[in-house]
């Protein structure tokens, strides 16, 4: 299947839910002449998501999108997929990075988003390994793997210590695997104790305080880092290359654990402004992780800013200007790359 002229096409291009419903994208690909081919290549639920930013992409006529089947994907050769200039391809459950990688070996198109790093991302050992490598603040914390056989834990009433690395309480644990997003704080006995566990939204509710529960998990590895207190605002920051940054405060889920919502039923977010030195953390991390479209979150705390989670490809679910701006920025760097021009978007590629 093709996207090619504007939203009208767009719309009736994306992909059903039913494979036996649509042509295969290999054999229509080469009906509509495009000076560019992108090809999608995510799994099927991801699709509809990318809606708005394929329709601004193609409007300009330039571009066909080819979308690789689900089916495609997990079990054709790579061989047979169809060949295009660039390539939108990101993680999700289920997704065959492996195989997506031996693809772009093949083929070698144009990546938004290098496929190596995906892995990297899924592992938040790793990212603050990552961060810290291009000196990226992240939050004080100490890593223990509880099945690994590791010594230097000690656990007392009031604080947590590896190998001599002192984390006071509160603190918050995070699953080293970035797919888990149970995450729990627990408190010192000063303040009542208990913990509280956030989780992904259910509803309204993003998080739960348990007053008798003290004890840390220990069925894996986990990071344990400071708590910092942020007046009670998260900042979730979209990048598209190294030059574009977005940025929304939503309430922090540590507060209450209720979402608030807008008369429309979206969460409520504000678009905030990031200093300079945000900025250049913001290219530092598109750069370093080779993801030109990605998201990630900053604890301002203390004076500082703090990166506390990279998520790869993330963008603004509603606003249209971020679109427009995203779908430029995107066509800029795929002709940039296609030509072969210098351009410092190529620079993690």
């Amino acid at each position: 299947r093709t996207i090619s002229d504007g939203a009208d096409s767009a719309a009736a291009a994306m992909p059903s839910d039913d494979p036996a419903s649509t042509p295969s994208p290999v054999a229509t690909a080469t009906r509509v002449p495009a000076a560019i081919t992108v090809g999608v290549c995510v799994m099927r639920k991801k699709c509809e998501k990318l809606r708005p930013l394929l329709a601004e992409m193609t409007s300009g006529g330039d571009m066909t999108v080819v979308v690789f089947e689900q089916q495609s994907i997990l079990e054709d050769a790579v061989s047979d997929w169809p060949v295009v200039d660039v390539l939108v391809a990101f993680y999700s459950k289920g997704f065959p990075l492996a195989k997506v990688g031996e693809y772009v070996r093949l083929r070698e198109p144009f990546c938004f988003n290098a496929i190596g790093p995906m892995s990297e991302l899924l592992d938040r050992r790793a990212i603050y390994s990552r961060l810290q490598q291009i000196g990226v603040a992240v939050p004080k914390h100490v890593v223990y793997d509880h099945l690994g056989g590791g010594e230097g834990l000690v656990l007392r009433e009031d604080y947590l210590e590896v190998s001599g690395v002192r984390i006071n309480k509160p603190f918050v644990e995070k699953p080293a695997s970035a797919e888990d997003h149970n995450i729990h704080i627990y408190y010192p006995p000063s303040v009542g104790g208990g913990s509280k566990r956030l989780f992904r939204k259910v509803g309204d509710c993003s998080s739960a305080f348990y007053p008798d529960v003290s004890e840390i998990r220990r069925d894996g590895a986990y990071i344990y880092e400071e708590f910092l207190p942020t007046e009670g605002a998260d900042l979730k920051v979209y990048t598209v290359g190294p030059k574009y940054a977005y940025a929304e405060a939503r309430k922090s889920p540590t507060l209450d654990g209720r979402v608030v919502r807008d008369p429309s039923g979206k969460e409520v977010r504000f678009p905030v402004l990031l200093t300079a030195h945000e900025k250049d953390v913001a290219r530092r991390i598109s750069l370093a992780f080779g993801q030109m479209v990605n998201g990630f979150d900053i604890l301002r705390a203390h004076g500082a800013s703090y990166v506390c989670d990279v998520n790869g490809w993330s963008f603004v679910k509603s606003s249209s200007a971020y679109y427009q701006d995203a779908a430029a920025v995107l066509r800029r760097m795929a002709r940039r790359a296609i030509s072969g021009e210098d351009s410092p978007f190529l620079g993690a590629h």
